[in-house]
């Protein structure tokens, strides 16, 4: 398999010391890798530093070129990512919200045109949100803004997407509904997932490898349907203290546990 992202060595923080330390880790084309822990682990501190938010020690390799030798524009159009939340206040509709993930792709002063637009409509389209594309942004339910900057990040097709907590601001359908464009989006190739979740039971489910953080260390890097359900019970209370992993139907389930 095509390695899309290496991580190593990484550490990273905000200018009072590194959060993260040490971090290494490999993705390969076509996997969705959950990145887990509590509150405070140091998981956003890493997906920023990979997306070169923040400024980091260590190797940052994509699609085998060292991602300090790409331009600014270039790593824009290659990596995707979405933050948390969804704090936008511009009032733009939401086909202009979209049109912006396309800006790597735009020269200079020049304005998206007809093909562009046709592609932002195709990547709302994708996520169900089409009928709303002339909507100003700021009038969507929170769910609705997140599957909307889900469309502006996924616009330029990028190799590697980085997503911090994609489904926190979604009900139950959506976040089903989620997952499965994750799953359509890696049935191409060269593509790669590191998604930033709360959500156990749905890492479980859906993730390839599970990364396991804990006090800015990486305790853990974890093929689930390659472990016994006790070894995973064990890992995961490296993170998560007293938990109980059952299994139901064939996959794993994590109940009980408090937040670190």
């Amino acid at each position: 398999m095509r390695e899309v992202l290496r991580v190593e060595q990484l550490c990273a923080g905000y200018g009072r010391g590194d959060v993260i330390h040490h971090i290494s880790f490999s993705l390969e084309e076509g996997e969705l890798c959950a990145l887990l822990g509590g509150n405070g682990s140091g998981k956003t501190t890493l997906l920023r530093a990979i997306c070169d938010l923040l400024p980091g020690k260590g190797n940052l390799v994509l699609g085998g070129r060292p991602l300090s030798a790409l331009s600014r524009r270039e790593r824009a159009r290659r990596v995707g990512y979405l933050a948390q939340g969804g704090r936008m206040t511009l009032a733009l509709p939401v086909l202009d919200v979209v049109l912006m993930g396309l800006n790597p792709e735009l020269g200079l002063l020049e304005s998206p045109g007809a093909s562009h637009r046709r592609r932002a409509m195709e990547a709302l389209e994708w996520v169900g949100m089409a009928h709303l594309a002339q909507l100003p942004f700021q009038s969507l339910s929170q769910g609705q803004k997140q599957l909307c900057l889900f469309a502006r990040t996924l616009v330029c097709q990028p190799e590697l997407l980085v997503l911090d907590e994609p489904d926190s601001a979604l009900d139950f359908p959506n976040r089903g509904r989620m997952m499965g464009l994750l799953k359509d989006y890696l049935g191409k190739e060269k593509r790669a997932v590191l998604l930033c979740s709360h959500d156990v039971n749905s890492a479980l489910a859906h993730a390839h490898r599970l990364l396991l953080m804990k006090d800015g260390t990486l305790l853990h890097d974890l093929r689930p349907k390659a472990l016994s359900r006790e070894e995973l019970e064990r890992a995961l209370r490296d993170v998560y203290g007293p938990v109980e992993v059952l299994c139901h139907k064939g996959r794993y389930v994590m109940i009980g546990g408090e937040e670190p």
